[in-house]
């Protein structure tokens, strides 16, 4: 027995390897899912009409700003409450006055002097027509000369008449300049002098500006000057250039609402340093003084603008955050997830004209994808426009 053991072990073994090498063990493989596991969020690309509204920037300017100098030199004796820092005037207000007496003597000599000068020509045209009577009656005949008939005489005469007269009206033009009068409707920067101070000649009494409407320079990037129509074209016929875009300016310094104006120029010649078109914005009544409600401007103040641009009647835009890289998308065709490069027209923060790549009906991926390559299978959730740009952080687009 002892002897057939090893052999019956060897069996045994000879037995297992057969089994082992024709029947292997089979790996239980897992079923594969029946649908994908991606799902994102889709917009539906439609054409539509579209404002295009550009985004711009500067600081309120007045449109004229002055300096007061005095005409006359003498002691201001009395001040207009309106002069004073940050006061408000009419046009012809008077806002100051300066010692007048010297000058109204200057006006009763003025007066005095012209007075004897026409004594001294109606006594000279007398002594002219003596003289030619004189001629006359002499038998003379021909024209007498002139001297006889004394119109040298007369001329200087009539010169000292025309002399004093001006004399005259300047020493009246500087009995009206004691009184410093507002040239337009403005408000006061700075007020340079006070009640009691002597002035001389030129001297600087107040800086103000003009109230009635204010101008801003605005910046427009080289790519926005497609869509934007600007007041550039002179009409020879009329004599005047057509109206420009709305704008609507607003500032941190604001109640939240905006203020309403027109672009009325464009400068001549691109900034050299900014390499940047400026056209220049109107903002009418700044100040709240007519009508308007609300905060006013302050000159020098910073403000953003909305510069109204053209009407696209045929536009298709998608979201700023849909593009990768500047120059890609994601869209969805028959569940499968594909990559398309796209040219961009126009875009601001939130939007993006496209030029090309994309066409209408197309379901453009919302959702950021990451490292996701194309050829994936996805779901989608459809969006409808409005609530697409909404979920981007977008409002709805006026036309």
């Amino acid at each position: 027995m002892s002897k057939l053991a090893p052999i019956i072990i060897l069996a045994a073994l000879a037995g297992l390897a057969y089994l082992i090498l024709h029947n292997p063990p089979q790996a239980e493989r897992a079923p594969a899912p029946a649908a994908p596991q991606l799902s994102v969020a889709v917009l539906e690309l439609e054409r539509r009409p579209y404002r295009v509204l550009l985004q711009s920037y500067g600081t309120v300017q007045p449109r004229t700003r002055s300096m007061l100098v005095a005409q006359v030199f003498g002691e201001i004796t009395s001040i207009n409450d309106s002069l004073r820092t940050g006061g408000f005037f009419e046009q012809g207000e008077v806002l100051l006055n300066i010692d007048r007496r010297d000058y109204l003597a200057n006006v009763k000599i003025a007066e005095g002097s012209l007075l004897d000068a026409k004594q001294a020509l109606i006594q000279e045209q007398a002594r002219a027509a003596q003289a030619l009577e004189d001629w006359q009656r002499l038998g003379n005949q021909g024209q007498a000369p002139a001297l006889v008939l004394r119109q040298p005489q007369l001329a200087a005469a009539e010169a000292r008449v025309a002399s004093a007269q001006s004399t005259l009206d300047k020493a009246r033009l500087e009995l009206e300049r004691t009184r410093v009068v507002a040239p337009y409707a403005g408000r006061v920067m700075n007020k340079l002098v006070d009640q009691g101070q002597v002035v001389n000649r030129n001297s600087s009494l107040a800086e103000i500006y003009a109230v009635d409407y204010v101008e801003v320079r605005l910046p427009l990037r080289n790519r926005d000057l497609p869509f934007i129509d600007l007041p550039e074209n002179y009409r020879f016929e009329t004599g005047a250039t057509p109206p420009g875009p709305r704008v609507t300016l607003r500032s941190e310094l604001g109640d939240g609402a905006g203020w309403s104006g027109r672009v009325v120029r464009t400068e001549g010649a691109i900034d050299e340093r900014a390499r940047q078109l400026h056209v220049v914005a109107q903002i009418d009544d700044p100040f709240g003084i007519h009508a308007r409600a609300g905060a006013p401007l302050k000159i020098g103040q910073y403000v953003t603008a909305e510069v109204e641009g053209t009407l696209l009647h045929d536009a298709l835009l998608i979201p700023t955050g849909a593009i990768y890289q500047g120059g890609y998308v994601y869209i969805v065709a028959d569940g499968i997830l594909q990559r398309r490069d796209i040219e961009i027209a126009w875009q601001n923060q939130t939007e993006a004209l496209v030029a090309s790549g994309l066409e209408q009906g197309e379901l453009l991926a919302l959702t950021p994808l990451g490292q996701v390559t194309s050829g994936v299978r996805v779901t989608v959730s459809k969006q409808p426009p409005r609530a697409a740009r909404a979920a981007a952080g977008q409002p709805a687009a006026q036309p």
